[in-house]
């Protein structure tokens, strides 16, 4: 199996990851207050590792054999509020505005966007190719129910979540919090589209599949 980005993936990729640290430096006042904070010190190398190990999987930006085209106004939610996300913390961190206290907050939050970065990508690694930034069946498309997959059907982007929440907590940011969201209401978008995808690709199977199993949280939700 193919193990490496697109090309196409790859500079999105790249240029997004030194974006969004450009704009949390900016927004923390520049390099040498955001690397005073040695939890914002090590945020930013957690980015970079996950952007290195997303660049050595499969995954791929393609609309595959059948794509849900109407459901891509969700990257552009997804574009906007992770702008925000990238700056206002740390802005709000920087300013004292609407934030927690003490540093046990930004290690919390440290903890939770490394947790969160690890479920992020590891679904990438189990699913291959049939991971795409689209909401689209892949060539040779099959559904994976074994591992954490037997228990939630969306561990990525439960991982998305926390992840969300721990740049949060890194900065110390209610603003932050509140994106995080807001961010929920396109992410149920994106997941009631990609299961109506996969529902009239395998009928039956599928929503056997949803019987035994969670969308997000087991036992919540």
């Amino acid at each position: 199996m193919d193990t490496a980005s697109t090309p196409k993936l790859a500079f999105t990729t790249i240029v997004s990851t030194l974006a969004y640290l450009g704009l949390a430096i900016q927004g923390s006042g520049g390099f040498p207050a955001f690397f005073s904070h040695p939890a914002l010190t090590v945020v930013a190398i957690a980015t970079l590792v996950m952007a290195g190990v997303g660049l050595v999987s499969a995954a791929n930006l393609s609309a595959g054999e059948r794509e849900d085209r109407g459901n891509r106004w969700v990257l552009a939610a997804f574009g906007i509020i992770g702008l925000l996300s990238a700056w206002l913390p740390a802005y709000t961190d920087r300013k004292g505005f609407w934030v927690f206290d003490g540093d046990t907050v930004r290690w919390g939050g440290v903890v939770l966007y490394i947790a969160g970065g690890v479920l992020r990508l590891w679904p990438v690694f189990v699913l291959g190719r049939r991971f795409s930034g689209l909401v689209a069946i892949q060539p040779g498309h099959t559904f994976v129910t074994s591992g954490l997959y037997g228990v939630i059907r969306h561990p990525s982007y439960l991982g998305m979540l926390v992840l969300s929440l721990g740049w949060a907590l890194a900065f110390r940011s209610g603003v932050g919090v509140l994106l995080v969201v807001l961010t929920i209401a396109p992410l149920i978008a994106r997941i009631n589209a990609e299961e109506a995808l996969l529902r009239s690709q395998f009928s039956g199977e599928y929503d056997a599949y949803c019987a035994r199993t969670y969308r997000l949280i087991p036992g919540l939700f």
